[in-house]
């Protein structure tokens, strides 16, 4: 798996996450998706995302996105 799509699956079940806990905790929890939101719109911009510096160091392979 590359550092790209390890990138994309957290940031997708970081959403469902605090979709369901918005629905079963509180809405609060929209900050969360809203977070991942503008942490995504960010790294499309500047390049820099930290999941994908934690993911490297963890030893996955650079993608196409992420060298």
């Amino acid at each position: 798996m590359s550092i790209d799509r390890a990138v994309l699956i957290f940031a997708g079940l970081m959403v469902l996450a605090s979709v369901a806990l918005t629905l079963l905790v509180s809405p609060w929890w929209l900050l969360l998706t809203g977070f991942v939101g503008i942490n995504m719109f960010q790294a499309g911009i500047t390049g820099f995302c930290p999941a994908a510096i934690v993911f490297k160091r963890l030893g996955l392979r650079p993608g196409c996105a992420f060298q």
